[in-house]
Formats: C-alpha cells, sequence, structure tokens
C-alpha cells in the first residue's frame, strides 16, 4: 500500500475524499504533508517529519474545559481509637486550554496507615499531592492522629482536609486538624475517658467537617466527612475516613461519602482503606494489636468538554453530550 495521499473528485460540486484512518491505525511510515481525516477525532490531520507529529489540518482555537482534581488521602491513625485520614483535596474549575498543548497531571498516592505503636511512628502519613501542570493542584490529606497514651500523643496532620485527633490521656478532648481552604474542611474531634474508652475523630471531607468522637463512657469514633458528587454525575470523591474506636460496645466511625475508609471497632479487625483514585482518607485504628489502621487512597483527575473528542489522554469517555478524559495514574493531557 502507498503512503501517498489519495485524493479523488467526488460530485458535481467539485469536493474531494481524501484517505481516512483512525488514531491507532493511522499509516506506519507516513511522508511529509500526507494528509487524511482521522475518524477517532473527527478531524483531517497532516503529517510533519520534522517533528514527527500529526497536526489538524485547520484548528478550532481554545475552547473550555470543566476540571476535578483530587489529592491523595490521608492514612488513618494508629494505636488505641486512631483518627480518620483526611480526604485528599478536591478543586473543581473551568478554564480554557489550546489545541495541541500537552498538560502534564500527576496523581497522588494515599498516605500509608499508622503503625500499631505507641510511639510517633503511629501517626498516619499524609497523602500526595495531585499535580494538574498549568491548571491546579490539590492538595494531600492530613494524616490522622494516633498513638494515644500521654507523652507519645501524636497530634493529626493538616492538609487538603485534615485528620480526625485520637484521644490523649493528659487531655480529655482533642481537636481535628485543618483543611485547605478551598480544598476540603477540618477534621474531628477525639476522645478518651477513664485511660480505656479512646474515640477517634473522623477525617475531614471535601464538603463536610469530620464527626466529632461520641463523648460517652462507651465511645463511638467519629463519622468520615462527606465528600464532593462532582457535576452531579452520580460518583462522590474526597471523602473522609471514619476514627477508630477502643471501646466495647459501639462501632468506628463510618467513612464518608467519596471513598472514605471504615474506621476500626474494637476487636473486630473491620478498618478499611480510602477508595483508589477518590481521594478517600483511611480508617483509623480501633484497638492495639486486633484493628490495625489503614492507607488514605489515591488521588484522580477529571477533564471534560462539550461535543465530540478533541483531545488525548487518560480513560476516554463520552456522556449526555461532553467528552471526559479520567486519569487514574499520571500522565498527560494533549487538547
Amino acid at each position: 500500500m502507498t503512503n501517498a495521499v489519495n485524493i479523488a473528485a467526488s460530485g458535481s460540486n467539485g469536493g474531494t475524499i481524501v484517505s481516512s484512518w483512525t488514531t491507532a491505525g493511522r499509516p506506519a511510515s507516513p511522508v511529509a504533508g500526507q494528509i487524511g481525516f482521522n475518524t477517532t477525532l473527527g478531524y483531517p490531520e497532516w503529517y510533519s517529519t520534522t517533528t514527527s507529529t500529526w497536526y489538524p489540518l485547520s484548528s478550532s482555537g481554545p475552547y473550555n474545559i470543566d476540571y476535578l482534581v483530587v489529592a491523595g488521602g490521608g492514612g488513618g491513625g494508629g494505636f488505641n481509637g486512631g483518627g480518620g485520614g483526611g480526604a485528599g483535596g478536591a478543586i473543581s474549575g473551568s478554564g480554557t486550554v489550546s489545541p495541541l498543548s500537552a498538560y502534564v497531571i500527576t496523581i497522588g498516592g494515599g498516605g500509608a496507615a499508622g503503625a500499631d505503636s505507641n510511639a510517633p511512628s503511629a501517626l498516619g502519613v499524609s497523602g500526595s499531592n495531585t499535580v494538574f501542570t498549568g491548571v491546579s493542584t490539590a492538595t494531600g490529606g492530613g494524616g490522622g492522629g494516633g498513638a494515644s497514651n500521654g507523652a507519645n500523643y501524636q497530634a493529626p496532620s493538616s492538609g487538603g482536609s485534615g485528620g480526625g485527633a485520637t484521644g490523649n490521656a493528659s487531655q480529655v478532648v482533642q481537636n481535628g486538624a485543618s483543611g485547605t481552604s478551598g480544598q476540603g474542611s477540618a477534621g474531628g474531634t477525639g476522645f478518651h475517658y477513664g485511660g480505656q474508652h479512646i474515640s477517634g475523630g473522623g477525617g475531614g471531607g471535601k464538603n463536610a467537617v469530620g464527626g466529632a468522637a461520641s463523648q460517652t463512657t462507651t465511645g463511638q469514633g467519629g463519622a468520615g466527612g462527606d465528600g464532593i458528587n462532582w457535576q452531579s454525575l452520580g460518583t462522590s470523591y474526597a471523602g473522609g475516613g471514619g476514627g477508630g474506636l477502643h471501646a466495647n460496645g459501639n462501632t468506628g466511625g463510618a467513612g464518608g461519602a467519596g471513598g472514605g475508609g471504615q474506621g476500626g471497632t474494637k476487636d473486630a479487625n473491620n478498618a478499611t482503606a480510602g477508595t483508589a483514585n477518590t481521594g478517600g482518607g483511611g480508617g483509623g485504628q480501633g484497638n492495639s494489636g486486633t484493628t490495625p489502621a489503614k492507607a488514605g487512597g489515591s488521588g484522580v483527575v477529571i477533564v471534560r468538554y462539550a461535543g465530540a473528542q478533541k483531545g488525548s489522554g487518560g480513560t476516554v469517555t463520552s456522556s449526555g453530550g461532553y467528552t471526559y478524559h479520567t486519569f487514574t495514574s499520571s500522565g498527560t493531557f494533549t487538547a
């Protein structure tokens, strides 16, 4: 088969027909200036041997996008009644991109769970930032507080959303950590009673603060704060992790809507991790030895624009008159 462009007259109006192909089925050895219609992208393109790149034959100019950028969630706090991990920061907005411009995307990972140790290592690890270069950067969620016993107490970390606090034997109520303005919410308070009933607060979520641990003799882990249902698509992101419970009779806190992990219940080993690619915070530890804390979930970037596909990168889908590019791992959005 020749690589030369195939052009033929068509119809009485003198129109022309050029060869057509999909993006995957482009000519294997194109020549300089070769022209064809790309049925995947919906426009004609030509090949430059100087840059080894296919270019649109004509450009419609810059176009508008909507985007959601979510960072990795924080890990749940360890030891007894650990605080829930804060959700990864979530930023949504609109902007303009230029055709053929490349926008590098780095997806933040979830933070590791705090160790089952009455020591500084019990603090949940904060999640990593997600970067949509030239557009926005979301801040990783804060780790949940851990190590509830006196001098070893580890306060939760601030982040996109703040981690929830554990209780502290030297002070009955501990405050959760702060979130980042415009990205998330603060974590919930932890509670300690009589050296035994230790409850962790929930991690903050994009749209709600983490729930406070119940201040009762049987305790109750605080629920994670709820996340965001972006563009009302039915999937939520950036929910906080639930706080753990070191007491008999109740349960760890529920994870927030948007991938937040369940907080651990004493002796039940039921704490869960933040859901991958939601930025959910990890659940806090129930009690030492049986209910370990869990890690936060990784982040995500979603780009959408009206009409047929124009750009490339990520997983491409279409719905409701929009094209979506979803990035669950690092990559490049080419407009």
